[in-house]
């Protein structure tokens, strides 16, 4: 897919992968109108990407609202010519196990992470087929091939991302829209930092789950981004970034019920 004078819907935006994508798609001359809920975080990204001499918007909002997500495309329709490329990244996480967390933050990481992606791809959809190529790109995670304990919430939501975005690929399969599903593992983003807390969690198992997140997300979002910007050019299903996740998905087809044991000997190290 040629990106040069594309128009592309970013989530998530204000930082992490959202971000990088932004940048790695403007590199390419690909106009973009970029959503988030923080406007400061958007307005440095619209700096970054501006300096690629592109058409850029800024589209404050949660991807959680339906009323919001429904009035966007008008939105950007007003300032850009159509959409070719939606790229589904905003996300959120919890902390805790299932018995710990709330049904409260259950269903608001779900609103973000699944009916607001569900939303946004809906809102779209017809203008992404209005398009002679186009292309929808959904952010999952490893944890949409493995669900480890403590992540019940979060890999619940991210399983549905997979597999809405693969049942979405086969029904547009005979139309102008391609669907790439993503499946970054280790991405040094400020997802963990940013996760609901449940009052059930203790500062011990709190200050445990932080450590692991520092050791183990190391990549750069940077590459991430580059990485699923080049995945988009090629039309690719799915995009895994980083070694993990290629090792995660290798491991998870050998022992597809014993993996856990497996990947515990190394989380615990």
């Amino acid at each position: 897919m040629h990106l040069a004078g594309r128009t592309a819907v970013v989530t998530g935006a204000a930082s992490g992968i959202g971000r990088a994508v932004a940048v790695s798609l403007a590199r390419r001359r690909c106009h973009l109108a970029l959503v988030d809920i923080n406007q400061a975080g958007l307005e440095h990204t619209a700096a970054l990407v501006a300096t690629h001499g592109v058409c850029v918007s800024c589209h404050c909002m949660d991807v959680a609202d339906a009323a919001a997500v429904a009035a966007l495309p008008n939105a950007v329709c007003h300032i850009h010519a159509g959409v070719d490329v939606l790229v589904n990244s905003a996300g959120v996480a919890v902390w805790g196990t299932f018995e710990q967390v709330s049904d409260a933050d259950f269903e608001w990481l779900f609103s973000v992470n699944v009916h607001g992606l569900v939303r946004m791809t809906r809102a779209f959809l017809p203008l992404l087929k209005a398009s002679d190529d186009a292309r929808l790109v959904n952010i999952s995670s490893v944890y949409g091939l493995v669900a480890p304990a403590g992540q019940a919430a979060y890999a619940a939501s991210k399983f549905a991302v997979r597999g809405f975005s693969e049942a979405l690929r086969h029904e547009l399969e005979h139309t102008s829209v391609g669907v790439t599903v993503v499946i970054p593992a280790g991405v040094a983003t400020s997802i963990s930092l940013n996760a609901r807390r449940p009052a059930a969690l203790s500062d011990e198992e709190f200050e445990r789950g932080m450590a692991r997140a520092r050791r183990l997300l190391k990549l750069s979002p940077e590459i991430a981004g580059e990485t699923i910007v080049r995945g988009i050019e090629e039309r690719k299903a799915r995009v895994l970034i980083g070694t993990d996740a290629r090792l995660i998905d290798l491991l998870v087809r050998i022992a597809p019920v014993s993996y856990w044991q497996i990947m515990q000997l190394v989380i615990r190290r």
